[in-house]
């Protein structure tokens, strides 16, 4: 009986640290995600579009880690878009993020009109991913296909605002 009982506790306690140290991942459609990437002040963002099924996205995330944690204190802001289906959020995104200790906001796109949204984040995007967008209102920065944080660090460092 005993036994049984630390059981039971081991698993609600378990429960409950997991539940602590996850991050909640809200589910957007476009005209939800639309205004992040429209924001004219003096915050330098990177959106970064992203799955966890997609291997250059998943090499590039801890550049993406290691910018937002030297970044993080200023006028600076990250979010990374999961293109996962909303299907994979509990089972794939959440440990993904825990596993991988992201710290950065992340939102998950959940809108299946890709052909009506995709030429109005950027019209040279192809909808292949990652995609990563940096901008504040004087800059803008566009690129489909991985980054490194030596090329992330660059341009925000030129471009953030003090």
């Amino acid at each position: 009986m005993k036994l049984f009982k630390f059981i039971i506790l081991s698993f609600f306690l378990g429960t409950l640290i997991t539940d602590a140290t996850a991050q909640e991942v809200p589910v957007y459609n476009f005209r939800q995600l639309e205004p992040l990437l429209n924001k004219r002040n003096d915050t330098t963002y990177v959106i970064n579009f992203w799955a966890t099924w997609c291997k250059p996205c998943v090499k590039e995330m801890p550049d993406l880690m290691k910018t937002n944690q030297k970044f993080k204190n200023g006028k600076f802001k990250m979010i990374l878009v999961s293109m996962d289906f909303d299907i994979h959020l509990q089972t794939k995104v959440i440990p993904f993020i825990n596993e991988q200790n992201i710290e950065a906001d992340v939102i998950l796109l959940n809108d299946s009109k890709q052909h009506e949204w995709i030429n109005k984040v950027n019209e040279a995007w192809t909808g292949a991913i990652p995609i990563t967008i940096i901008y504040n209102k004087d800059f803008y920065f566009f690129r489909e296909g991985e980054i490194t944080f030596s090329e992330l660090n660059e341009l925000i460092t030129k471009n953030l605002k003090q």
